[in-house]
C-alpha cells in the first residue's frame, strides 16, 4: 500500500479550534510529526512548539515525533537547507516504517506553512507517496473573531502579506482597496505602525498574538509604541466603510 502524508492544520493555538476532521486525521495516523526549532547546535532545543502543545490535547505523547526544522534560521542558507534535508530524511524514514504520517502545522497547511516545503521533499524521497491536507483555522480568522473585526464585506478584496517580505510590500497593499492582513510582523512593529499612519489605516486596525493561549494579546494598532512584538503577531487593517447595509453586494 502507498505511504500517506497528511498535513493537518491545527489552528493558531486554541485546542478548541482544531476541526473534527483534523482530530480524526491525527488519531488515524500511525505517527504525528510536530516541527520544533533548532538550538544553536542545530539539535532539538527542547521547547515545545505551538503545534505540539495543541496536538497533545488529542493524541498520546508516545505517538508524537519531534522533528527539527530550521524555523528560526534566516541568515545561513546552507545551514537552513541542511536542516531541511535532514528533516525530510527523518520524515521519509517514518513513512517507510509506519506508512501513515500526519504533520501538524499551526494555522492551515496551505498558508505559509512548513508543510509545503516538507511535502515537496517527501515526494522526491518516497515515490508513490500520497500527500493530502486537512484545512485549519487561520490566525486572521481567529483574530477577527476575538476582536470583532470584519475581514470582508460585499465585493471587497482581501490581501494577505507576510511582513518578512518587507514593509514596502505592506505599504503597497495598504494603499489599495479592501482589508489587508499582515503576518509575522512582530519584529518590525515600529515600521508597521508608521506605514499604517502614512496610509491612514491605523484607526480601525487591530493586532493580536498568542491567540487562544494564556498570554494572548489583542489590541488596537493605534496602541503600537514601537516596541517589538512576538514574531507570529497578526494585523488586520480593514478599509474605511460607509456603514451602509448591503450596499456592496
Amino acid at each position: 500500500m502507498s505511504s500517506r502524508l497528511v498535513g493537518v492544520g491545527v489552528g493558531p493555538g486554541d485546542p478548541e479550534l482544531v476541526t473534527v476532521k483534523g482530530v480524526n486525521a491525527l488519531r488515524a495516523a500511525d505517527v504525528v510529526v510536530v516541527p520544533v526549532m533548532a538550538a544553536a547546535d542545530g539539535k532539538d532545543g527542547g521547547e515545545p512548539g505551538r503545534a505540539e502543545a495543541t496536538v497533545l490535547h488529542y493524541v498520546p505523547a508516545e505517538k508524537v515525533v519531534r522533528v527539527v526544522f530550521a524555523l528560526n534560521e534566516r541568515t545561513d542558507r546552507a545551514r537552513r537547507e541542511a536542516a531541511w534535508d535532514a528533516a525530510g530524511e527523518q520524515v521519509a524514514g517514518l513513512l517507510r516504517r509506519h506508512g501513515s504520517v500526519a504533520f501538524a502545522t499551526i494555522g492551515d497547511p496551505n498558508v505559509y506553512s512548513t508543510f509545503t516545503y516538507l511535502a515537496q521533499t517527501i515526494t522526491e524521497l518516497v515515490p508513490g507517496v500520497v500527500v493530502e491536507t486537512v484545512p485549519g483555522i487561520t490566525a486572521m480568522q481567529d483574530l477577527a473573531a476575538r476582536s470583532g473585526a470584519v475581514l470582508t464585506e460585499g465585493t471587497e478584496p482581501l490581501t494577505l502579506v507576510p511582513v518578512t517580505a518587507g514593509s514596502a510590500v505592506l505599504k503597497e497593499a495598504l494603499a489599495g482597496p479592501g482589508t489587508v492582513v499582515a503576518y509575522k510582523f512582530g519584529r518590525q512593529a515600529a515600521e508597521v505602525a508608521e506605514v499604517l499612519r502614512e496610509t491612514g489605516r491605523i484607526g480601525d486596525a487591530v493586532w493580536g498574538s498568542a491567540l487562544g493561549l494564556p498570554e494572548e494579546s489583542v489590541r488596537a494598532a493605534a496602541e503600537l509604541d514601537g516596541e517589538p512584538l512576538p514574531y507570529l503577531s497578526t494585523l488586520i487593517a480593514p478599509p474605511r466603510r460607509d456603514g451602509g447595509r448591503g450596499g456592496k453586494l
